[in-house]
């Protein structure tokens, strides 16, 4: 049974993941969180008291995942906020197929074999029908310009590969909003006031995206690290490869030196290509950091899905499928031998995928959940 906490928003299976060069960004301070001057100030003492005990975290601005539209081959939907409840999904034989519905989007919470809706998100606005315009392809990949190698799809420019058909609305945020809120006391009157004032009840939070990345080795094993008990969450826990793709990296990769309160969305608007490479290129930078995998052992991230964690108010996080040229034994070797973010964990474990090559799309929807869910198991020395 998985992690009665998470929820999956929306998972990619019809098209069997999607590339980069399906998925567009949005960008508007309508997408920001509201606030207040007393907010404002709460957030302040927490980071405060937080930083007092652990120097070592640092604020950041980070991407806030509003919504999102996505164009099903027949029908376009959106989500009018990150808290829509999930429609129901068939599984068939051959791997997991969703229900056409009217608006032509289906979201699975795959913590519910039944398939009953997730409570929490019952009172959430419903998914309504609106009209998505494709706008041009988004650039390569910014792994792969390091040297990752590409599937031979995504060098299609004729195929489904060469369609918008993710559209994620982003807004900014930063790591310290994001502990005093999602991360607060004070969370469950925030959110009471959000769907109140504001009809959503995450109208407060930060919300940022995260990424993760389920990590498969040439032998097919998956890759899992144990969190240090220095870090922010979920310490001493199993986790997958993960982070943030970080807005500060897009305005670095047009030459331009910022601080992180200097950024605004407004430098970014004109930049949302770069954006979506942020995305896909950081889950692979997050790998290589903290892993020790160089990028060229890596191939191109597919899109699975974006998961909600409740244990933190419905955070979001955008979770891959990367494969990996390496076999088990030599990522070993290479975690060990430490990469930057070594610090970040104290230990790797191997979890044998299917037999089959490639994992079923029933399997990698239960295995993004690990990024979320952080397998709710307390640490166990020498697993």
């Amino acid at each position: 049974m998985m992690d009665p906490e998470l929820s999956v928003l929306l998972h990619c299976a019809d098209w069997r993941g999607l590339m980069e060069s399906q998925i567009q960004v949005e960008l508007s301070e309508r997408f920001n969180r509201q606030t207040d001057p007393a907010l404002e100030r709460h957030i302040e003492e927490l980071w405060t008291e937080r930083i007092s005990k652990e120097p070592w975290i640092f604020n950041g601005a980070k991407f806030r995942l509003h919504s999102f539209c996505l164009t099903s081959p027949k029908h376009p939907s959106c989500s009018e906020s990150l808290h829509v409840p999930p429609l129901n999904c068939e599984e068939e034989e051959g791997g997991l197929n969703s229900r056409k519905t009217a608006e032509g989007l289906c979201t699975r919470d795959s913590l519910h074999p039944q398939n009953h809706l997730d409570q929490r998100n019952k009172f959430a606005s419903q998914v309504e029908n609106a009209s998505c315009t494709p706008a041009p392809s988004s650039s390569t990949c910014g792994c792969k310009e390091e040297g990752v190698t590409a599937s031979p799809s995504s060098k299609t420019t004729n195929n489904k590969d060469s369609e918008n058909l993710l559209t994620l609305r982003l807004g900014l945020t930063s790591y310290k909003d994001y502990l005093g809120t999602n991360w607060s006391c004070q969370v469950e009157e925030l959110r009471r006031r959000g769907e109140v004032e504001f009809g959503d009840p995450q109208a407060l939070l930060a919300q940022p995206l995260g990424v993760g990345a389920v990590l498969c080795t040439d032998d097919g094993q998956v890759v899992l690290i144990r969190r240090s008990q220095r870090v922010a969450e979920a310490g001493g826990l199993l986790d997958i490869p993960g982070g943030h793709p970080e807005p500060k990296v897009v305005c670095e990769r047009f030459g331009e030196v910022v601080s992180e309160e200097q950024i605004n969305v407004e430098m970014l608007r004109p930049r949302s290509e770069a954006v979506v490479s942020e995305l896909f290129s950081s889950i692979c930078a997050e790998i290589r950091d903290e892993v020790n995998v160089p990028l060229t052992s890596l191939g191109e991230p597919v899109l699975m899905g974006i998961a909600l964690n409740h244990t933190s108010a419905g955070r979001p996080s955008a979770e891959f499928y990367v494969s990996c040229s390496l076999t088990s034994d030599e990522v070993r070797k290479l975690y060990w031998k430490g990469g930057a973010e070594a610090h970040e964990s104290t230990d790797i474990v191997f979890l044998s995928k299917n037999s089959s090559g490639v994992p079923s799309w029933r399997i990698l929807i239960s295995l993004l959940t690990l990024h979320i869910s952080h397998l709710v198991l307390a640490p166990r020395p020498g697993l």
